[in-house]
């Protein structure tokens, strides 16, 4: 069949960037002046996330340090849901996928499914935390600051979420999401994380932003009293930098890769412009008829979540699925729709031609394509002839190769478009 030409264009993000990562960690907690909080030989715990977050294995290996030699006892625990398919191995070994690991780190990881029961919530909903930390004489939390895939507000993705949500283990994250339909998912993260800093020892926490490129550009740590408001000021930040497709109608998307590292939901819903679940349809810029999912990336330890909002995919990305790790996650979000599997084939020209089927009466060759990695590596975006004058009159848009026909491997497979550049 006929397919469009396609060209690599670059878009021109801001790219500032921290430089030295370990310094302005080190730097921010000096500004805290923890030794006036600390004893010597007091037990800090230290929050560990599933995210891919940029370098987030020497910002916590900072943080141990610079604990150390306050004479404190760090040891981090996984704070991550339901997530590594909500065991307590598992979690470990989405940890080691990130670089964080007792030898790397220079501190014991404490990992257990079972948290500590500290009553109830503002809400009626018994609050949740891990055991671990609840036993440790401080807490400390960290995480990058984002804009949440299913609601907006002053407070999404971040700290206070990880609090609510991450720090509940699987049982807090079932019952956060299930009384989120009644209550919304703004009100439980900003109510239930106000009650854990009520109820548990937190030091700080530690908020990271990332421009588009998926690199560190602040880095700042915040005592109790200043953490929700100075989250809120680093959303702010986050969401000028957020990386996004520059156009507004896409007829087929093509990503390459989604997994837990990349996103919560796979694939980050605030690039696709496409998410469902009970809460409902949040469908948003860009809008896209067609979505084709190619494969999962080895950190994400077969967890597909995400992959229901595809409409194709690929047989060796449903082979790689863990169903287990991917049912309880979209179980535990009470989002089934996620992990939901679509129509799949062998190999990519399968896809595309089913995929061009399904857009309408847009021949092939004249479709609105986009291919990209990631929905975190969207600098660098292959995109079909369709969106030629856009990319001439866009000056944040760089043309970097010519338009060209999609190359394919023997099995049928595209040959990697941003490879060499």
């Amino acid at each position: 069949m006929a397919y469009p030409k396609m060209a690599v264009v670059e878009q021109l993000f801001d790219p500032e960037q921290t430089e030295d990562i370990a310094g302005t960690v080190a730097g921010e907690l000096a500004a805290l002046q923890l030794a006036d909080r600390l004893k010597k030989g007091d037990s800090v715990a230290i929050t560990g996330g599933s995210r891919g977050i940029a370098h987030i294995d020497l910002i916590t290996r900072t943080i141990v340090d610079e604990l150390k030699k306050l004479g404190a006892k760090p040891f981090i625990f996984p704070a991550m849901g339901s997530h590594g398919g909500a065991t307590a191995a598992g979690q470990l070994r989405v940890l080691a996928n990130l670089g964080i690991s007792e030898e790397t780190m220079g501190c014991p990881i404490k990992s257990d499914m079972e948290p500590a029961h500290l009553g109830e919530a503002a809400l009626g909903y018994p609050l949740y935390v891990d055991r671990h930390a609840m036993a440790a004489d401080h807490i400390v939390v960290v995480n990058r600051i984002k804009a949440h895939t299913k609601f907006t507000g002053p407070v999404e993705s971040g700290l206070m979420k990880m609090m609510a949500i991450g720090m509940g283990k699987q049982k807090g994250a079932s019952f956060y999401h299930q009384a989120a339909v009644r209550l919304t998912f703004q009100k439980i993260v900003e109510t239930v994380g106000v009650e854990v800093m009520k109820r548990c020892p937190i030091l700080f926490g530690l908020g990271v932003v990332e421009n588009a490129f998926h690199e560190t550009c602040r880095i700042r740590a915040f005592l109790p009293a200043d953490l929700l408001a100075g989250e809120m000021a680093l959303l702010v930040i986050a969401k000028e930098r957020m990386a996004q497709l520059p156009f507004a109608e896409i007829d087929l998307l093509i990503v390459d890769q989604i997994g837990k590292d990349i996103s919560g939901t796979g694939m980050d819903t605030n690039v696709t412009g496409r998410n469902r679940d009970l809460l409902g349809d949040f469908t948003t810029r860009p809008r896209v008829k067609r979505v084709f999912v190619r494969d999962l990336t080895a950190k994400s330890e077969g967890n597909a979540i995400g992959i229901g909002l595809a409409d194709f995919t690929t047989t060796r990305l449903v082979e790689k699925m863990d169903r287990q790790k991917t049912w309880m996650n979209a179980l535990t979000g009470i989002s089934p729709e996620k992990g939901a599997i679509p129509i799949h084939y062998d190999s990519d020209r399968e896809v595309l031609s089913a995929s061009f089927q399904t857009i309408g009466d847009t021949p092939a060759e004249r479709a609105r394509v986009v291919h990209i990695k990631s929905t975190l590596d969207v600098h660098r975006i292959s995109v079909s002839h369709a969106y030629a004058d856009e990319v001439a009159d866009n000056p944040a848009l760089h043309l970097l190769t010519d338009w060209q026909q999609p190359a394919f491997d023997p099995a049928g497979n595209i040959v990697d478009p941003f490879a060499g550049l």
